[in-house]
């Protein structure tokens, strides 16, 4: 079944623009939020924690800041824009005290709604309106005209009138602008951590220092290794996400594409899909929900291990040597994070 998709002109601008907009936090999507719904002529406020650093770049930025129940308070719209595992807690100490019959309560992730970790009252909209890319490219192609694909979703209607707020936030934000998808709270949080946890972050990580430790083991350079299973990555992402899989395959040579024909299926074998699988029905039962909000909860010692480890693989001594010498590589980093602020 093909998906429904909206552009500007089914986006009815006049829905939101009553409405007075508070955006909480001001990482990367939150800043790109906040300028684009301002710079659309929409009432907006940033909420932000007391002591949070991102208040000097929001005010130096010309939006109104207040602390977090503040801009609930004094708003009938809040985007939740802070790391999930904090979400919850937020909600219910600076959010749930001061919503109104009325009040849309925005996502753009359906991580805590999905796994019940916040529970709106039946009298909110609960939306959510979820670009497709991080927030200083949503930023960057709203100012230049253009936009980044958008999901939205409705998990609650109390006004009956809740997908078109949707629709038209995304609107505001420049994502009609390129075309909204409409999903649901569910398939958006499901897809999302199995394509993080299983081809984005996790499978790719974890394919690429694999394949790393294979070539090093076998007694070839670590900085050819590095080249080879990390380096030219970017050279065959780039072709799949301006052409496809088959465009890519097009692009490469005859050699490396019978060599990803016939040895692919050998690596993604039934093993790894069946343990796909796995992962993906861990996902569905709230188990990794569960797991990462503990782990949270608990000070993330297991987290920070496992991240401490990777920082010390080979790959990234070797990659930081290598990356040295190439400085056009991180030509423009600064202004990006410059850019996306933290995390409210």
């Amino acid at each position: 079944m093909a998906a429904n998709v909206y552009y500007e002109a089914d986006a009815d601008r006049s829905v939101i623009a009553d409405r007075k907009v508070a955006v909480l936090g001001y990482g990367s999507q939150g800043h790109a939020h906040a300028l684009n719904l301002k710079e659309s002529g929409i009432d907006v406020r940033v909420g932000l924690r007391e002591g949070s650093a991102s208040v000097a770049k929001a005010q130096a930025a010309g939006l109104a800041v207040a602390p977090i129940a503040d801009a609930v308070a004094e708003a009938d719209l809040i985007m939740i824009l802070l790391p999930d595992t904090e979400q919850a807690e937020i909600y219910e100490t600076h959010i749930a005290p001061h919503l109104d019959d009325g009040d849309a309560l925005f996502f753009a992730h359906g991580f805590n709604i999905r796994f019940d970790l916040i529970k709106p009252p039946a009298n909110v909209d609960v939306c959510m309106v979820a670009p497709k890319g991080p927030g200083h490219l949503v930023r960057r192609t709203y100012v230049e005209g253009g936009g980044v694909p958008c999901l939205i979703a409705v998990e609650q209607d109390g006004s009956g009138s809740a997908k078109a707020l949707a629709l038209a936030y995304a609107d505001a934000i420049g994502g009609a602008r390129a075309g909204v998808i409409e999903t649901t709270f569910t398939e958006e949080c499901e897809t999302d951590l199995f394509g993080e946890q299983v081809v984005l972050c996790g499978g790719l990580t974890e394919l690429v220092r694999s394949a790393f430790d294979t070539l090093v083991n076998a007694g070839y350079q670590p900085e050819i290794c590095y080249f080879e299973c990390l380096h030219e990555l970017k050279l065959i992402v780039d072709l799949m996400y301006e052409e496809g899989i088959a465009g890519m395959r097009y692009s490469v040579s005859d050699t490396a594409e019978y060599g990803d024909l016939t040895r692919g299926p050998r690596i993604i074998n039934d093993a790894v899909r069946a343990e796909m699988a796995t992962v993906l029905a861990e996902i569905q039962d709230g188990t990794f929900a569960r797991e990462w909000v503990d782990e949270s909860k608990s000070g993330r010692q297991n987290f920070h291990r496992l991240e401490a480890a990777g920082h010390d693989h080979g790959i990234e001594q070797v990659g930081r040597g290598l990356r040295a010498m190439m400085p056009w590589i991180n030509q423009g980093k600064q202004s990006v994070q410059d850019a996306s602020g933290g995390q409210g």
